[in-house]
């Protein structure tokens, strides 16, 4: 490439977009597939919530399917009768409830519903008797997250509650069900036990009575480290992304998994400026030299974060660059020092690294969070792209 000099340089024949999440669907097929074999004799669902991690739940959703999910998860009633709306068909889970919400709908569109107190379970029996069919519902035991769930010195009574209201027919009692806190610390004592009060509540209710379809506690990742806790379904979220849950427990290729998610963008702007030049609001970064900058046109609107100003890793013209001072509201900086780029050249903020690129970890380890909300955050402004059909 030659080096553009001048306040601006030429634009490329033909359109570019300004920014894409180009979403590799073979990928995540391989990743449904590869988290299948780490616990075949359980059941597989496919975390789809906050639009499926960033990546588009309807279409991983799909895809999930076609790769051998035979469970859906979803925080919200929305997000699972989103599905329904697009044509799904198969069983779907829903566990973040709030009072008054759509639970008639939620019945009526056969979702599964989560209970983890008595409230949610007179909303749901009234829901059924409104809906005239029984809610499909999973208790929810709180083995020590200390977020959503029953803790075990109520259990009794909403297990006694719940099997009242089976008794009528009001409700059918499909899952048993808990979370972990510690699953991504190998070895923690939290780990074990929660497992053993799983059991514990789980025997609780079976001695009362009730016959669950599922039990289910693993999370991405226990399905991939604790064979024990994988019981009859698996819940896999993250690692159908392709993305590690825990740095400490391996690189996504140590568990045979890709991420799905690349995010790139098209370079705006290329200059020469002079040394000693500010650089973005603040003028936090100045040039220590004559340089060339180049203008990636995506911010923090596009869910790029803030606080990845002077830190941010992206790929452009062959090299790692860091983002130079502070992130915008729709872009940002890179210094390109000596190396040369043109307009409409792409810019790879992460991907699965295969070209040298940064991955969504490492954008995770520049800013001080997890991947989970790097990829997560990327907005609708964002286009994603399919491909891998």
């Amino acid at each position: 490439m030659t080096a553009i000099s001048g306040s601006t340089s030429s634009a490329p024949a033909g359109p570019l977009m300004r920014a894409r999440a180009e979403i590799d669907l073979a990928a995540l097929r391989a990743n449904v597939h590869a988290l299948r074999q780490r616990a075949p004799r359980a059941e597989l669902m496919a975390v789809v919530k906050s639009d499926a991690y960033g990546h588009g739940a309807v279409r991983c959703a799909r895809t999930a399917r076609a790769a051998g999910a035979s469970w859906l998860g979803t925080a919200t009633p929305e997000e699972a009768l989103a599905l329904r709306a697009a044509g799904d068909q198969g069983r779907v889970m829903c566990w973040l409830w709030t009072p008054g919400g759509p639970w008639r709908e939620a019945v009526e569109a056969d979702i599964d519903v989560s209970v983890s107190g008595l409230w949610a379970l007179r909303e749901a029996t009234a829901a059924a008797r409104a809906a005239g069919r029984p809610a499909r519902i999973h208790l929810k035991a709180d083995t020590g997250l200390g977020r959503n769930g029953c803790q075990p010195a109520d259990w009794s009574e909403l297990v006694a509650a719940a099997r009242a209201a089976e008794a009528e027919g009001t409700v059918r009692i499909v899952g048993l069900w808990s979370h972990f806190a510690c699953a991504d610390e190998p070895g923690h004592p939290s780990i074990a036990a929660q497992l053993s009060a799983f059991r514990e509540m789980v025997g609780h209710a079976e001695a009362q009575g009730a016959e669950p379809e599922v039990r289910h506690i693993a999370n991405s990742p226990a399905t991939l480290t604790l064979p024990d806790s994988h019981f009859d379904l698996v819940r896999t979220g993250i690692g159908m992304y392709g993305i590690s849950p825990s740095p400490e427990l391996g690189t996504p290729a140590d568990f045979g998994l890709r991420p799905v998610m690349t995010l790139a963008a098209t370079l705006a702007l290329v200059k020469q400026v002079p040394g000693g030049h500010g650089v973005s609001y603040g003028h936090h970064y100045l040039t220590p030299g004559e340089t060339t900058l180049a203008l990636v046109p995506v911010g923090y609107a596009d869910g790029i974060p803030r606080h990845a100003s002077g830190s941010g890793p992206v790929l452009v013209a062959g090299k790692w660059r860091t983002v130079a001072g502070r992130v915008a509201m729709d872009q940002f900086v890179v210094d390109l020092g000596e190396d040369t780029a043109r307009v409409g050249d792409e810019a790879v903020l992460f991907g699965p690294g295969d070209r040298g690129e940064p991955t969504a970890e490492d954008w995770a380890q520049a800013v001080g969070t997890i991947a989970y909300e790097i990829v997560t955050r990327i907005g609708t402004r964002v286009p994603r792209v399919y491909v891998g059909e």
